[in-house]
Order: C-alpha cells, then structure tokens, then sequence
C-alpha cells in the first residue's frame, strides 16, 4: 500500500492514546442508548396519550431534532450554554447531553412504531379485566413493544455508536480522537484514519451480525 506503514501500532501506543477514547465512547453509546429509549418512551406514550396539548409539544421536539443535523446540535449546546449559564459545560457532559436530547426523538419514533404495532384487542382485553392506562401500558403493551422493536432499537445503537465520532468536533476524547492523536505524534495521520476505520467496522460490522441473530430468534418466537 504505497508508502503507508501500519507497523508503528503496537499495546503502548493502543493503551496510551487510543483505550480511553473506545471507552469514552462506548460509554457515551451506552448511556445515549438508555437515556435515549427512557426519553424516547416517555414522547413516544405523550404523543398516543390523546391528549392534544402534550401530542403537540411531544411532535413539535421529535420532528425538531429530526430535521437538524447532530453535529449542529453538539455544537449549539457546547457553545450557547457556557454563554447563557456563564459557565462552561466541558466536551464529555456536554456530548453525553447532546446525545441523549437528540437521540430521544429516533427512539421517540421506534417506541412509537413498536407500541402501535401491539394489537387493540390486547389494550381492550386489559381494559375488560380493569387495568388502568398506565397498568395497561406497563404490563401488556410496552413488554411486547420492547420485545418487538429490540433489533430495531440495537440497529439504531449502532448508528449511535458511529455518530460518537462527531463529538470530535468539539474536542471531546473519543475513539477517532484517539486515533488521530497517535497518528499526529507519530507522524502517521493516514493510517491513524485507516486503523480507526477499521475498528469502527470491526465493532459495528460484529453488533450487525448480533442483531441480524437476536432478529431470527425474535421471528422463530412469533
């Protein structure tokens, strides 16, 4: 490969520059999954409530943060609120914040789309036997719901984990950050890009596969 050289990685260089930035950002993608689908829930049951004035506010959020890029809304967030708080927020409180916020609206969608897709005569079964809304949303819907959207709800997790990659744009200390910073000190920058590449396909080429399974099993339950 013409001139480029991907010898010069070794443990030292993995453990030194590159390990915090994987953790950083499995964890931003662990915790912007959880807050995600608890944020997402709560828009996703605002919206069915039929209740017009928190269908309303729900949709206006969700449609929203739809139609703004994520690089836009790290940006926006890391630099407006250090102005309106008078203080600064930091890169990684402020990526973990982001992500939550603007990943609420795609699981919004999918819980939406997974509670709809629960039969009526279910929630009227539930209703017959005196369940209440919530009661009938706790323990009749939302289980089947979680079980149906969960390869959907993995798929989106992967998206989300390659989206971590944009909170390099505001200096946070992620997996490409890693990467690059290696590749600076080394003089390296192509096959900094290249290894970091080839890690975020390895990751989300693997947690593909998972999902295609967890899919097949969910089917042969149906």
């Amino acid at each position: 490969m013409g001139g480029l050289d991907l010898t010069f990685v070794n443990w030292d260089i993995i453990s030194k520059f590159v390990l915090g930035g994987f953790m950083f950002s499995v964890n931003l993608t662990i915790v912007a999954t959880l807050g995600g689908i608890l944020f997402g829930t709560i828009l996703a049951l605002m919206r069915l409530s039929g209740n017009k004035p928190l269908a309303m506010v729900a949709t206006f959020y969700v449609n929203g943060m739809r139609s703004v890029p994520l690089v836009m809304v790290i940006l926006w967030f890391f630099l407006l609120v250090p102005l309106i708080t008078g203080r600064p927020v930091g890169a990684e409180l402020s990526a973990t914040i982001t992500f939550i916020a603007f990943e609420a609206a795609y699981f919004s969608e999918i819980m939406r789309a997974g509670i709809q897709s629960i039969p009526r005569g279910q929630v009227y079964a539930g209703q017959a036997l005196g369940m209440t809304y919530s009661q009938n949303m706790r323990y009749v819907v939302l289980p089947q719901a979680f079980r149906n959207m969960l390869p959907v709800l993995f798929t989106q997790t992967i998206i989300l984990f390659q989206d971590t990659s944009l909170v390099y744009a505001i200096g946070a200390y992620d997996l490409l950050k890693g990467f690059v910073t290696a590749g600076k000190i080394y003089g390296r920058p192509e096959e900094a890009y290249i290894l970091a590449a080839i890690v975020y396909f390895v990751v989300c080429f693997g947690l593909s596969v998972l999902v295609k399974r967890l899919q097949n099993k969910i089917a042969i339950i149906r």
